[in-house]
C-alpha cells in the first residue's frame, strides 16, 4: 500500500511542476505583431511630418501616439488610458522618459487649443515613439 501512495504523491508533484513550468514559459512568450502593417503605418506617419508645414506636426504626434497605444492594447495591457497601459509596461522601453515626454506632448495637443508644437519637438517625439515601437517588436 505504501509504494502506491508514494507513487501517487510523486506523480502529483511531477504534474504540478510541469504545469508550473508550462505557465512560466507561456507567460514569457513574445507577441507576434504584424510588423509589415506597423511599418507601413509608421512610414506614413513619419512621411507626414513636413518641415515648414505646422499643421503636420500635431497630426504626426497624435498618430504616432495612437499607433503605440494600439500596440500596447494588442499586447493585452490593461488600462482605460494609454498612460495606465504605459505604467504597466514598466522598463521595457529603452528610453522610457522620452516616451512619457512624447505622450505628454500628445496630451497638450489634444487638450490645450492654443498649444503650438515646433518641428524639432515633433521630430523628437516621433523618434521616441519609433524607439518604443522597436522595443516592443512592432516595427
Amino acid at each position: 500500500m505504501w509504494p502506491s501512495v508514494l507513487f501517487l504523491v510523486i506523480a502529483i508533484v511531477a504534474v504540478g511542476l510541469l504545469a508550473l513550468v508550462a505557465m512560466t514559459l507561456m507567460g514569457k512568450r513574445k507577441h507576434d505583431f504584424n510588423v509589415e502593417e506597423y511599418q507601413t503605418r509608421w512610414l506614413k506617419i513619419e512621411n507626414g511630418l513636413v518641415k515648414g508645414q505646422r499643421q503636420t506636426y500635431n497630426l504626426a504626434v497624435l498618430n504616432a501616439d495612437k499607433l503605440l497605444d494600439r500596440a500596447l492594447i494588442e499586447l493585452g495591457l490593461p488600462g482605460k488610458t494609454m498612460g495606465e497601459r504605459m505604467k504597466r509596461i514598466g522598463d521595457r522601453f529603452t528610453k522610457v522618459n522620452a516616451v512619457w515626454y512624447a505622450h505628454k506632448l500628445r496630451n497638450q495637443i489634444a487638450h490645450e487649443p492654443d498649444f503650438e508644437l515646433d518641428y524639432d519637438e515633433a521630430s523628437r517625439a516621433l523618434a521616441a515613439f519609433r524607439q518604443a515601437l522597436k522595443d516592443l517588436g512592432a516595427i
